[in-house]
């Protein structure tokens, strides 16, 4: 079954009050994926901030992780963006604001605008943390999408990884599915639509399930749930509501003006990202 494979993990890194705190989750990540961890400083060549870089990655670089760190010049995004292409990189992680104000929503944070276009898996961390902190629940999509099965796939490899507890395949489906309610009638048989639709999801997410290896299955409590909602917001209320430590998500369309006016699926969770999430493209 496809999945994702990150040979090469970048992350951007600036002199934040995260900084310590993102390298340290990047190179875990980078050290359980045996990648090989690019640290991407936008702007010009310092001997000063490599050392300072380099101080931070020692206690992994001393236990074998190849790391690098990576100059470019240019405006944020787009030496992001070059970077990422340059260096082939297959997941990029950047530092994220949990929730965003109306003003930046229509604006747009450098994070979101790096994850509409950039060509490869992102992850936005909202609360790294020197120390580790297992990751015990993963909620992932299951929506009716082409790329749902690869990304249900990269997730039970992450987990697998990650050495989480439970993985929980949430099926987002559409209010326009099942109709209006208007009357006691109309109420009875909206309901049993909704069971039928439910029952409908269901195998097909067994069906991806039975695709996946087992030994990415073993030791994992797998659950799934059927949702009705507005995609996208929907999911990620979920996730917030049961303490998921990790949302995982197929990659979004590329989006034009009116996406960003008028947003919907994933949009709604790069406002007011519920927990750290990974964006499988």
């Amino acid at each position: 079954m496809a999945h994702k494979n990150f040979t090469t993990i970048g992350i951007g890194v600036t002199f934040s009050p995260n900084l310590k705190a993102n390298i340290y989750e990047a190179s875990r990540l980078a050290m359980v994926f045996q990648s090989k961890l690019l640290l991407i400083h936008v702007g010009d060549v310092s001997e000063e901030k490599r050392q300072k870089f380099e101080t931070i990655l020692q206690p992994f670089i001393v236990d074998g992780l190849d790391a690098q760190v990576v100059f470019q010049p240019g405006k944020p995004v787009d030496a992001i963006l070059e970077s990422v292409t340059k260096q082939n990189i297959d997941l990029l992680i950047l530092g994220a604001v949990k929730r965003e104000s109306l003003l930046k929503y229509y604006v747009g944070s450098i994070a979101r605008k790096i994850t509409r276009n950039v060509s490869c898996s992102v992850m936005l961390l909202i609360n790294p943390s020197i120390e580790r902190v297992q990751c015990k629940h993963i909620v992932v999509n299951g929506l009716e999408d082409k790329k749902t099965e690869q990304t249900i796939a990269t997730a039970f490899i992450v987990a697998t990884a990650l050495e989480s507890d439970k993985i929980t395949i949430v099926e987002e489906i559409s209010h326009d599915k099942v109709g209006t309610v208007e009357d006691t009638k109309s109420l009875r048989k909206t309901n049993l639509l909704k069971e039928k639709i439910k029952r409908q999801e269901d195998t097909r997410v067994q069906t991806i399930l039975s695709h996946i290896p087992e030994a990415h299955k073993k030791n994992q409590n797998i659950a799934t749930q059927a949702i009705f909602g507005k995609r996208g917001y929907s999911i990620g209320h979920y996730a917030q509501v049961v303490r998921a430590d990790l949302l995982v998500m197929n990659a979004p369309e590329k989006s034009g003006f009116f996406d960003r006016l008028f947003p919907h699926d994933i949009e709604h969770i790069l406002t007011e990202l519920p927990n750290d999430i990974l964006i499988i493209r």
